[in-house]
């Protein structure tokens, strides 16, 4: 039988004979299965994110910081390093143009088996060519496992200035051969689905635009991200969201129901992005918190309670308008109605039921049912009401 086939220093491809006797076997576990056992967030997470750039862009700092941010917050992921690999699977790997393709192909295989296994695999290589990372996002896909290739974009200049290997400078005295950048091309990303900007920004800063990313996809929840959540409307829609503002049902709120919806426009509130569902209504009472995962302390309910004859009014609208003494202030969109609870309310936020305590007296804690929406505050509204943000 003729052996193998050998390319560079150890390229080996099985010839096609011998490929006709290999059989993949299938997994009992299902990806399902994986995502509620693996980690502290339920739901399937697997994927590959990859870093590509030039040496010294910040490929590998950005990757291990990615990790061990997703870690600290309950996610399995774990990087798969050029230097790292090139010490063992990859050991016999020079840099010629077969040898960097092969170094991809066998990392690319890799990075989908951890993938494939639920956790976040995070790749840094200089990957220079564009046909080695589309065969390595092919891999993933061909199987239904994302692929994000992320561009760590820092000019070539500024990558040999920082030059933290002093690789660039042996490359320079021709200590080194088909070196990236210098005797051998780069192609860049022509789509990438992220460009870091290095030279730019910081690592904590990179790193959440990476995260939000990452929840853009489904493959963090939204409350991994250590951002406040803010529901304003940018200023460019502001017209067209007054129009429909006019255009849509009201409710009306008082001074208290306001200052609520203060605090959950500008964030305050993170994780809630309005006023809160059953669901996340009873968490708060029950368990004194927010969120799913790793929740956050939520102590006090965030409900805007509203007349039976409010419900049947708006019972299966898309969206509300929110007036505050004539003047609309807010969209909420999706309502869903549910019973107030109010005397459980009471007793788990308070400790009494008693009807002279100051708060229960108020009036919006009168209403039968509570209204859910996701709120959107109307910044030209802020100073007549005399709040300021900052």
């Amino acid at each position: 039988m003729a052996g193998p086939i050998r390319y560079g220093d150890g390229h080996i491809n099985a010839p096609e004979k011998d490929r006709a006797n290999i059989h993949p076997m299938q997994h009992h576990v299902s990806r399902s299965t994986r995502g509620k056992i693996m980690g502290e967030r339920a739901g399937f997470r697997g994927c590959t994110i990859w870093f590509t750039g030039y040496s010294g862009a910040g490929k590998s700092t950005l990757a291990f910081a990615l990790e061990d941010y997703l870690c600290s917050k309950g996610i399995p992921a774990y990087v798969l390093d050029g230097d790292n690999i090139r010490h063992g699977l990859n050991s016999n790997l020079g840099f010629s143009p077969e040898d960097r393709e092969e170094n991809i192909r066998r990392v690319a295989e890799v990075a989908r088996l951890f993938a494939d296994s639920g956790v976040v695999c995070i790749t840094s290589f200089i990957s220079p060519y564009l046909k080695d990372r589309e065969s390595a996002r092919k891999v993933h896909e061909k199987d239904g496992l994302k692929f994000l290739e992320i561009f760590v974009d820092a000019p070539l200049a500024v990558c040999e200035e920082r030059d933290v290997k002093g690789l660039y400078k042996k490359a320079r005295a021709g200590l080194i051969k088909g070196f990236t950048g210098i005797d051998q091309i780069y192609e860049p990303p022509a789509n990438p689905d992220l460009n870091m900007k290095t030279a730019e920004f910081g690592i904590d800063e990179s790193i959440q635009q990476i995260v939000t990313k990452l929840e853009e996809h489904g493959i963090v929840p939204d409350h991994a991200i250590d951002s406040i959540k803010e529901l304003f409307i940018p200023a460019e829609h502001l017209d067209s969201a007054k129009a429909e503002a006019a255009s849509l049902k009201t409710l009306s709120i008082d001074k208290v129901d306001l200052q609520w919806v203060q605090v959950l426009s500008e964030g305050w509130a993170t994780p809630l992005t309005g006023f809160m569902r059953e669901a996340e209504y009873l968490q708060s009472l029950h368990f004194n918190s927010a969120g799913n995962g790793r929740a956050t302390s939520q102590s006090v309910p965030i409900v805007l309670a509203a007349s039976t004859a409010d419900k049947e009014r708006l019972h299966g609208e898309k969206a509300i308008t929110l007036v505050h003494s004539g003047k609309p202030v807010a969209i909420l969109r999706n309502p869903e109605f549910y019973e107030h609870r109010k005397e459980e309310r009471c007793a788990r936020t308070f400790g009494t039921t008693h009807a002279g305590h100051p708060y229960i007296k108020v009036s919006h804690l009168t209403g039968g049912f509570v209204v859910r929406v996701l709120c959107v505050w109307l910044p030209v509204e802020i100073k007549r009401f005399g709040f300021a943000r900052g």
